[in-house]
């Protein structure tokens, strides 16, 4: 705790994103994760040697080791999104908007679940608090153990000291709750036989074909006609036959067809007579 408290004042303005240690016979090995390794190594890393001169002098660890690392995805660091809540309360920021801005960017790169929690004078003297919160945040038993991630930060204000608390669950949390059904084997299941009785045959009946409405049932009748190919329209002959203009025999028609035939007579025939 202290060290992690020293650290993060020495390192606040890198983005400075907790830390992991862990003791051993040659001394302590610390991992410092950040957003900025740049601003933790120093220029010819001076700030590096500083930070672990004041760790063996100040808390009193044995040969301090300290590796950089950094963050890939900052959103997801509880400390990071306090800090950044916590420096825009700082600059006047109001609360809701800086505690929602920090949900959204949170939630928007993957995580489960996030809360923020904001305690203190925040409006007057007498203190009180706000939470925004969205996902699933469990409060108990081992998953808040080992996957919720938990930071707090303090700032000063003119009314007083405010704490914002950020908890978040990242994407690979694992719930004894949460069942997937993956990777299940397929069951086949064998097709079912029909048994008929001796004498019996299955219906085959083709099924008749629906007519909808505005269509007919009537089937294209073939070409009557035949057409020759490969004959030339030069060549091809084509008869007419002329509409028949008989007309009926009348009287009248009679004598005048009897006229006629006295009148073509010769006139030898006329003299033998």
């Amino acid at each position: 705790m202290a060290v992690d408290e020293l650290l993060q004042k020495e390192f606040e303005e890198a983005g400075y994103g907790g830390i992991t240690l862990t003791k051993t016979p040659l001394g302590a090995q610390i991992n410092l994760y950040t957003m900025r390794p740049g601003r933790v190594i120093g220029k010819r890393g001076r700030a590096i040697k500083d930070a672990s001169e004041k760790l063996e002098r100040k808390i009193g660890l044995v040969n301090p080791q300290i590796t950089v690392v950094e963050m890939e995805f900052p959103e997801l660091n509880a400390h990071i999104m306090a800090a950044r809540v916590a420096n825009a309360l700082e600059r006047g920021v109001h609360f809701r908007r800086s505690m929602f801005w920090s949900l959204r960017r949170i939630m928007d790169s993957g995580a489960l679940g996030c809360e923020i929690i904001l305690k203190g004078p925040i409006r007057s003297a007498r203190a009180r608090f706000e939470k925004v919160s969205e996902g699933y945040i469990p409060k108990a038993g081992e998953p808040s153990k080992r996957y919720l991630r938990h930071a707090t930060i303090h700032v000063k204000q003119k009314r007083g000291i405010l704490g914002v608390t950020v908890n978040i669950v990242p994407p690979d949390a694992k719930f004894p709750d949460k069942i997937t059904l993956k990777d299940l084997p397929e069951i086949e299941y064998p097709e079912e036989e029909v048994y008929m009785p001796e004498g019996v045959e299955p219906d085959t009946e083709q099924p008749t074909p629906t007519v909808q409405a505005g269509q007919s049932t009537e089937q294209p009748t073939e070409a009557a006609e035949e057409i020759t190919v490969g004959v030339k329209p030069e060549e091809a002959t084509v008869e007419h036959t002329p509409a028949s203009s008989e007309t009926e025999a009348t009287p009248e028609n009679k004598v005048e067809e009897e006229s006629k035939n006295e009148m073509d007579v010769p006139k030898e025939d006329k003299e033998e007579n």
